[in-house]
């Protein structure tokens, strides 16, 4: 009896321990079915068939944006069908019966529906054909909830451009990036603090520690959000941010980093812009201060001299 209600407990505590481990929304028996295990609801039931609202239509599991309302049209089909998607939301996989194409939260790999392309509906020619039970709608004039991101590999990349405020609010953005956290990198003194570092004797620079899923985006995506977020042509300072603590700088952690920061540099110099950011190894990560930590979330505003335009 003992041993009974032992494997009893032990299978439930496995079942909890999953369940915290994922921390996904909670889903119903029937958008298991669909969401899960690949099932697909009844033709002309769904909620979002005949609906016509302005807004983002998210994950019914984790919370990832996958299209905007204009993307939407109207098939026939009996399914919400969409022409286009929120790029990299979607990922495509070949189905089990051999001959349609599944697509999947890129985020969560739940179930969404097919795709179908050459039917003509719309000029993009492409029809997303999606279960309204693997989505949640979310209007326009509402704030989308936080994206539940799926544990796994990650890698992490460092950068420094100016004032690690404004540097951190694009990262923190970015599609795929986990998590961001403020510190300094590059100096010489131990655990510096920010007075510390504000002298500008230390040798830190003000610096971004970004933790990306390599599944969703790649290091390269990354370095060039960075170029073209700050101005990397101002020496030892962005803006009205004056010293070598806001220089431009790519700390590398590998000789692949290396290669990709070195190579969208030149590319930048073949382009006439005089490019001067350093591309240094990185050297010890010292925290911030936790009121600097993902400063605009607590404060709002924009970043006063971070300003994103295109450049590649």
């Amino acid at each position: 009896m003992s041993r009974y209600f032992y494997l009893i407990a032990l299978f439930f505590l496995i079942a909890i321990m999953k369940s915290q481990t994922t921390n996904f929304n909670r889903l119903t028996d029937e958008e298991k079915r669909v969401i899960l295990y690949r099932g697909t609801e009844r033709p002309f039931t769904g909620l979002y068939n005949n609906f016509n609202q302005k807004g983002t239509y998210i994950c019914k599991q984790c919370n990832a944006p996958l299209f905007k309302s204009e993307h939407k049209f109207h098939s026939t089909c009996g399914w919400p069908s969409f022409d286009d998607q929120i790029e990299g939301a979607i990922l495509r996989l070949p189905d089990a019966d051999g001959h349609r194409i599944e697509i999947v939260c890129a985020n969560c790999k739940g179930h969404l529906g097919h795709v179908f392309e050459g039917e003509g509906f719309t000029a993009k020619n492409i029809r997303h054909c999606v279960n309204s039970i693997s989505l949640k709608f979310i209007p326009e004039n509402e704030p989308l909830p936080k994206v539940i991101k799926v544990p796994g590999k990650t890698e992490i990349a460092y950068f420094a451009s100016g004032c690690f405020w404004g540097t951190e609010y694009y990262f923190q953005r970015a599609e795929g990036v986990i998590n961001t956290s403020v510190g300094y990198m590059g100096g010489t003194k131990t655990n510096p603090t920010y007075q510390d570092v504000c002298t500008g004797t230390t040798g830190h620079a003000e610096t971004v520690r970004v933790e990306f899923s390599p599944e969703i985006t790649n290091y390269e995506i990354l370095t060039k959000l960075f170029f073209e977020t700050h101005d990397p042509t101002q020496l030892n300072k962005q803006g009205p941010d004056v010293g070598t603590q806001y220089r431009s700088a790519i700390f590398y952690i590998d000789e692949n980093q290396r290669a990709i920061a070195e190579k969208l540099k030149q590319l930048l110099l073949n382009k006439g812009i005089p490019v001067v950011t350093e591309i240094t190894p990185a050297t010890d990560f010292w925290p911030a201060e936790n009121y600097h930590q993902k400063y605009y979330d607590k404060k709002g505003g924009r970043p006063y001299c971070h300003f994103k335009r295109k450049l590649f």
